[in-house]
């Protein structure tokens, strides 16, 4: 059986994280190195190990994480808008291979990000 990631630990609630969100889908907790005011990750409780694995049958999963994410935003009062950012392979800056949304806010965003 393969390693736990990081993330997968943290939704077996067998590390601790600052969980801001979860239902029976998702689990959203700030990020332990925030690039912005406010970070959050926003991880599917099933693991996808990126987005380019994502298939159709993914889709009301995903769908379910777009809207989680809107409403994240209204919760942590990201009122002046906000970004989310899914890091996909090597080359796209991901690390942690289960799929994970960055929710950024809290201050003015440049572009390009990088």
């Amino acid at each position: 059986m393969a390693e736990k990631n990081i993330f997968q630990r943290i939704i077996d609630k067998e590390i601790p994280a600052q969980i801001v969100y979860e239902d029976d889908q998702c689990l959203a907790f700030r990020d332990i190195s925030p690039q912005a005011p406010t970070h959050v990750l926003l991880v599917p409780k099933r693991p996808i190990p990126s987005l380019a694995d994502a298939t159709a049958a993914d889709g009301p999963l995903l769908g379910h994480l777009l809207l989680v994410t809107r409403k994240l935003a209204e919760q942590l009062k990201l009122t002046g808008g906000f970004r989310v950012v899914i890091n996909a392979g090597a080359d796209g800056g991901q690390t942690v291979y289960h799929l994970h949304f960055h929710v950024l806010g809290g201050r003015q965003l440049t572009w390009p990000p990088g």
